[in-house]
């Protein structure tokens, strides 16, 4: 009988033979020198390693008691690694501490507001007064009486903002034209249920068996709906088939349908739904969102929500082009509008298209979700959150185009097909291509032109989605950004008084802010210094604060547990 043939898996493991070494350059040659890195990467390195910023900015700091000025290195507080990867990472991590409070509280973050005092409701009622007196005064037809009252009402909405008073009483513009919609729904969407929304934002907690209480959370993620087949790198099948325009139509108008969500959301569970979410592009690049939910809701009433939640686009049509690129709309000075290149008549105007739009006719996009969803429940003490936080925030360093690699000419071609179908959608009421079909952006000015809106939505690296990359409801931790990061300040300065290290960085509190003035200096400004003795500045600072928590340690002091300084300072 034959034996069986050997395969490498039934091989001994060979030695591996040493490897060939590759050309060696003459020293001084132009190759040899190129190896060597140049000085500020070896900064820009070390400023990586230690968590300094690489782009930092000259703002000059004024005592405004002693007049003493000093010039500090402040971060530029970028966002996408590609232009700092410090201060990217150290926005990452404030995200991530941000959704971690919120996602799990038990309480409401969020005091009720404390009743009006005295002085605001009498100027609330000084406020009604010169109200009703304005509407007699503007039936007279007295316009001089009515600026003054104009006046009188400014004042008071001050003295109420003075007071501590959120919000104005009553909207500063008075003709603002409201156009109307029917509020009826689709005939192709299900219906959805109706409660009345309470004021709470907790969810409801489980008793187990034996008496533990649980208080679980969800982790949901919704996508797009489809546009023809796809492979596995997310290019289609067949792109003359894929629909290149609705893609980019649905990225533009994603996140008028995610508010949309939320809102049904909140009228069918019947309680206030907190959100902590972030969008991100799947392989095929259509948008993608995840999102941690305080709070459980039944999956079929997320699939039902979701399902019926629609966003219709009531803009003008934009099906056909009315002009190309060689006959376009010319500016008029003395109108102050574009005009038809051949005819010379002025351009219907933004609202007068849209008011053009018939009760019986259709909408110019209508924005639906995908079927693909996915709920899963989350609890508090549960060993899979921390790794959803990190897998919801993976990808806020970088930007949309860039969250997945492109290795082949296919998906290269992928790409520049759906950002040649944004170059000319139209973004917003006031974007330049409405006048590539016939109709004048909203506010027109001169030098607009088709293909070259400087919108968001047109950017290469955004995809089309012109919102915000990471999204967060207003009570989901109580807490704004900002309030997140004075938290981690107040952290390190705990930690230094633990060690009893004498803080002497922003984190120290021997001055007063108040008396603080700062002043960002410009690039041309001879007292600023150069960028690379910033970094080097900063490097040493951050040195200097590493020994002190080291050095307090090491002399038996409390440990720093927490957040780290590099992610706080």
């Amino acid at each position: 009988m034959t034996s069986p043939t050997a395969t490498p898996d039934h091989l001994p493991p060979a030695h591996p033979e040493p490897a060939t070494p590759g050309p060696v350059d003459r020293p001084g040659s132009r190759a040899a020198r190129m190896r060597s890195p140049l000085a500020r990467q070896v900064v820009e390195a070390v400023a990586v390693d230690h968590g300094v910023c690489v782009r930092p900015l000259a703002m000059r700091r004024t005592s405004l008691d002693t007049g003493e000025t000093q010039i500090i290195p402040v971060p530029c507080g970028a966002t996408l690694a590609s232009k700092c990867p410090p201060c990217a990472e150290r926005s990452r991590r404030l995200r991530m501490a941000q959704c971690k409070t919120g996602w799990h509280l038990d309480d409401e973050p969020l005091p009720d507001p404390d009743p009006p005092s005295t002085d605001a409701k009498a100027l609330a009622v000084l406020r009604a007064d010169l109200e009703e007196a304005r509407g007699e005064v503007l039936a007279a037809g007295d316009a001089g009486q009515v600026t003054e009252i104009d006046q009188m009402i400014g004042q008071v909405d001050q003295e109420l903002s003075d007071l501590g008073v959120r919000g104005r009483i009553a909207p500063v513009d008075r003709d603002r034209p409201r156009r109307v919609r029917s509020t009826r729904r689709r005939q192709d969407a299900p219906d959805l249920p109706r409660l009345p929304v309470e004021r709470r934002t907790v969810g409801r907690t489980f008793t187990a068996p034996d008496g533990t209480v649980w208080r679980p959370s969800m982790f949901l993620t919704l996508t797009c709906d489809t546009y023809g087949r796809v492979r596995s790198d997310g290019t289609p099948v067949d792109p003359a088939t894929y629909d290149y325009r609705r893609a980019a139509r649905d990225a533009i108008h994603f996140p008028k349908l995610l508010d949309r969500f939320w809102q049904n959301l909140r009228r069918a569970v019947g309680w206030d739904v907190q959100y902590f979410a972030a969008l991100e592009p799947q392989r095929r690049l259509a948008p993608h969102l995840h999102a941690a939910i305080r709070g459980t809701i039944p999956r079929t009433m997320l699939r039902l929500v979701a399902a019926a939640t629609y966003h219709q686009v009531w803009w003008p049509a934009t099906d056909r082009p009315v002009y190309d690129n060689q006959t376009l709309p010319t500016w008029d000075d003395t109108t102050g509008g574009y005009h038809d290149p051949g005819t010379g008549e002025p351009l219907p105007s933004w609202d007068a298209a849209v008011d053009a739009i018939g009760e019986d006719d259709e909408p110019a996009h209508v924005v639906r979700f995908g079927p693909q969803l996915r709920a899963d429940g989350v609890t508090a003490n549960s060993a899979n959150t921390g790794r959803m936080i990190g897998y919801l925030t993976k990808y806020l360093t970088k930007s949309l185009d860039a969250c997945h690699a492109v290795h082949s000419d296919r998906q290269r071609a992928h790409v520049n097909r759906l950002a040649d179908a944004l170059r000319y959608e139209p973004c917003s009421p006031t974007c330049a291509n409405w006048l590539r079909y016939g109709i004048q952006p909203r506010n027109p000015r001169k030098g607009l032109a088709p293909g070259r809106c400087t919108g968001k939505a047109h950017r290469r690296e955004t995809l089309g989605f012109g919102g915000r990359r990471v999204l967060v409801s207003r009570r989901w931790s109580g807490k704004t950004l900002t309030d997140h990061r004075h938290d981690r300040v107040d952290f390190i300065r705990q930690q230094l008084a633990a060690l009893g290290a004498t803080g002497s960085g922003p984190a120290a509190p021997d001055t007063d802010p108040g008396r603080l003035a700062w002043t960002l200096l410009r690039p041309g400004d001879p007292a600023a210094p150069r960028r690379e003795h910033l970094i080097l500045h900063a490097i040493a600072q951050r040195h200097t604060w590493r020994a002190q928590l080291d050095t307090g340690a090491g002399l038996g002091g409390s440990s720093a547990t927490g957040p780290p300084l590099s992610d706080a300072a």
